[in-house]
This record gives structure tokens, sequence and C-alpha cells, in this order.
């Protein structure tokens, strides 16, 4: 399915590369490492951290003859636990910037290597067709930013590249609930170059909803999924796995 949006979806993206690779570089940098951070700061860090264990947790521990997508890796701390796993990793963001800061902390990493993973840095298009086939895909906290039907036209796009047999596809998504709509409304106060991309709240009933009814994720079936809420930090993983996997075993709620 083509998508409808194309001209949203581009601003948009625009704007989030404008952001991490220029407005916040040296923020995320400093927040993406063990330096001391602020305490609201901290709360973010440590609500990253939890929601990229998470994800991990979903994904098989050995990864050995596995191509994995991490779409918007940023400073490349998912890439580099996937390839220590084992994995074929295909790690790109929109910020060279940020995928210039991962190659340089890669260098500290090489015992990543010793068994047997390893990672394609590069900056571009997480939607890309000619990234290839993966048999998993990672993205966390990068459609967030996206309206919904941008979103589930990147899912629809990796969901044709992925592998139908025993493959999943992780995201994670910002739930919608009152205190981030309010935040959500008091940015839109500040002058537009000094905002945030702006985040993309929708209620965890209404994403469930397009995922089930989306025709082009019909051999797609929704599997565990759990929120994470660290100060000022709120996501939440949901997993996406191919029918034949995902009929073999009972589906819910992460405990």
């Amino acid at each position: 399915m083509q998508r409808q949006t194309d001209q949203g979806y581009t601003e948009r993206r625009g704007q989030i590369e404008q952001y991490f690779d220029r407005t916040a570089l040296a923020a995320w940098e400093q927040l993406t490492s063990d330096a001391p951070v602020s305490g609201i700061r901290a709360t973010v860090r440590a609500g990253r951290d939890r929601m990229r264990a998470l994800l991990l947790a979903m994904l098989p521990t050995d990864l050995h003859g596995a191509r994995v997508l991490d779409a918007g890796c940023g400073t490349g701390s998912m890439a580099m636990e996937l390839a220590h796993r084992g994995a074929d990793v295909v790690a790109i963001d929109l910020s060279p910037s940020q995928v210039q800061i991962a190659l340089r902390r890669l260098s500290h990493h090489l015992e990543t290597f010793e068994v047997g993973g390893r990672i394609d840095f590069r900056s571009g298009d997480m939607s890309d067709p000619a990234l290839g086939t993966f048999d998993h895909v990672v993205a966390m906290d990068s459609l967030i930013h996206y309206r919904g039907s941008d979103a589930m036209a990147v899912l629809q796009g990796w969901g044709e590249r992925t592998n139908a047999v025993h493959g999943s596809m992780l995201f994670t998504f910002a739930p919608s609930n009152p205190l981030l709509l309010a935040m959500h409304a008091v940015g839109r106060l500040f002058p537009r170059g000094d905002r945030a991309p702006a985040i993309e709240p929708v209620a965890e009933s209404a994403l469930r909803r397009m995922l089930a009814t989306d025709d082009g994720l019909a051999r797609w079936s929704v599997g565990r999924s759990e929120r994470v809420k660290s100060g000022f930090y709120t996501s939440q993983a949901i997993e996406l796995r191919a029918s034949a996997a995902a009929a073999s075993e009972p589906t819910g709620r992460a405990g």
C-alpha cells in the first residue's frame, strides 16, 4: 500500500533530523553516555535503559544468523547489544552526527565481534526498501514522532520485508494520557526553533484497532506489550509477531 501522506512524513522526518543532528546533539550524546546528568534527565536515561532491556527480552538470546534492523539507532546502544547476541545488524538513523558518535563508541566495544555479530551503521530513512530484508525489526522511540497513518505505512513496509515465519517487529509508542497531552500542548507554545519534534500520543486501544484492521499487516499478530514509566519518560513496547510464530504461543501483556 502506498503511503498517502508522503509530504507529511517527509516534513516530519526533516524536523527530526534537524533536532537530533544539530539542535539537541550534545544533550543526547550526554544522555546516552555514562556522564552525570540532571535529575530529570536521569529519569529519562533510566527509562530508556529499562525500555531497551524490555525490547531485548522479547528477542531470542541467540541471534547468530539473524539479520536485524535497528530503526532509529541513535548513538548505537541497542545495535551493540544485538551484535553481542550474534546478529548481523543494520543500524540506521536520520542523524549523521549521532551515527558518528555510535561509530566512535563502537571502537571501544570491539569485543562485540568476538561472538560473530556485526553492525552496519548508516544514516538515512529507516523505511527505505533498499535496506533489504530482515528477521527482526526493532524501533525504540523512533515511530513516536509520526502520525498514525505514517507510522502504519512504515510498519507495513517493514512487514513486507521481515521474515514471515519466525520474524518479529518490535516498536514503541507514546501511550496517550492527560499528562503527556498537557506537555504536548505546552510544547506548542515555544518558538518553533526551540521545539523538539512533536510526539504523537495514541491510546493503546486505538493502536490495537489500527493494527488489527490494517490489511497490510494481515500476517502479523500483536504479542507482548508493556509500558515503562520513569519520571518524565513514558513509552510502551509492543510486539508484532509473524502469524506462524504467533500461532504456536499464547499472546498477551507481558508480566
